[in-house]
């Protein structure tokens, strides 16, 4: 395979940094972080225009119907302007439902979503913080033609403003994916405090609320399928993300220890600085390489898809942890100001690093695939 983006991916990418740089600058990301939800309806809209709400939802539900590699190209351009809103959220959730969804149910949901009229999250994790969906504990209890849903959710991005929330439940034979308004009677919405403004966190209460059976995206042993296939996508996204900010951090650092002196010459001619650029920009390079083929192997439906996700999240998340640092020590002071940038992007790593599961946990997974595959 090619490790790099081809002529109209490079050219998608490229109308992805200039829309960004023009719709989405600092100031605006700031502004942001400062509301309640983080999410701008008219930069929603903007995007939406541009079609990448439905980059990879196919076309007979009114999507672009790209890849995975196509997506990556325009989401990192997304990390590297530290894009506030609910995009992966939405994201999540509208592979969820293309996974599991009906024939029926795919249209009713995806075509609003590709247009930018529904925005959407899931909520799987709970009081364990398990990304496994094994520990998922809510129930929702089938009585005749209704589930019965009881329980919390927490750490559920963008909950505020999604219209849909996809919750992961357990039923009476298994695993359940339910769609829920976020206005229904039953749910209640609580902010969470995070450490990323940029991506707003609550947890959600569901009270005896009443969703009909039919409506239910999947059942038993397929949910779970479902549920790691559409994680697979949100992954992907999730990493390349993760590689723009890495790239703004290497980009920033670098052109500040050439022009910051010290004794009468820049910073960037000094030994110990440039070590610390030069592993910035090994490990953004590194982590390219693991998203590119991690986001190609889940295009091409791979046998080694499942373990090259793991991959690139195991790595990335060590690897924009410690971009950050270094990126904070060449910058020296002023990289600990608020009136810089940086901390925005650094605030975005960890944020990042743990969700969807950390290195470690992602080490285990890479572990248990490997065993697997040995016996």
């Amino acid at each position: 395979m090619d490790f790099d983006l081809s002529k109209a991916q490079k050219l998608l990418q490229q109308s992805a940094r200039d829309f960004f740089a023009r719709e989405c600058s600092l100031e605006r990301v700031r502004e942001l972080m400062a509301t309640d939800t983080a999410f701008d309806e008219k930069l929603w809209r903007a995007m939406a225009d541009q079609g990448w709400m439905g980059l990879i939802i196919p076309e007979e539900f009114g999507g672009l119907g790209l890849s995975p590699v196509d997506l990556i190209a325009v989401v990192e351009e997304m990390g590297r302007a530290c894009l506030p809103g609910p995009f992966l959220s939405t994201l999540w959730a509208a592979a969820l439902i293309d996974c599991a969804g009906s024939e029926g149910q795919r249209k009713h949901f995806l075509e609003p979503i590709s247009a930018g009229d529904l925005k959407a999250t899931v909520a799987l994790l709970e009081e364990s913080a398990d990304w496994n969906p094994e520990a998922v504990e809510v129930r929702a209890e089938r009585e005749g033609k209704d589930y019965r849903l009881r329980g919390r959710k927490e750490f559920v991005t963008d909950a505020e403003v999604a219209d849909l929330i996809i919750c992961v439940a357990r039923g009476n034979d298994g695993l359940v994916h339910l769609p829920v308004e976020s206005k229904a009677q039953g749910v209640r919405i609580i902010a969470t405090p995070g450490i990323d403004a940029t991506r707003k966190l609550y947890a959600v209460e569901f009270d005896d609320v009443i969703i009909p059976a039919a409506n239910a995206l999947a059942f038993t042993t397929r949910t779970e399928v479902a549920l790691a296939n559409a994680t697979d996508i949100a992954l992907v996204a999730l990493c390349a993300e993760m590689l723009g900010g890495m790239q703004w951090i290497l980009e920033t650092s670098v052109e500040y220890a050439k022009t910051r002196q010290q004794f009468g010459k820049p910073i960037g001619t000094y030994q110990a600085v440039q070590h610390q650029c030069a592993d910035m920009l090994l490990m953004t390079e590194s982590a390219r390489s693991a998203v590119y083929f991690a986001a190609w192997a889940v295009a091409e439906n791979d046998q080694s898809a499942k373990l090259g996700v793991s991959l690139a999240k195991s790595y990335c998340s060590d690897a924009v942890r410690e971009v950050g640092n270094h990126g904070i020590q060449v910058h020296g002071g002023i990289g600990f100001t608020w009136e810089h940038s940086l901390h925005i992007y650094y605030k975005r790593a960890k944020g990042s690093e743990i969700m969807f599961g950390d290195a470690n946990y992602h080490r285990e997974e890479i572990a248990g695939k490997v065993i697997d595959q040995t016996e």
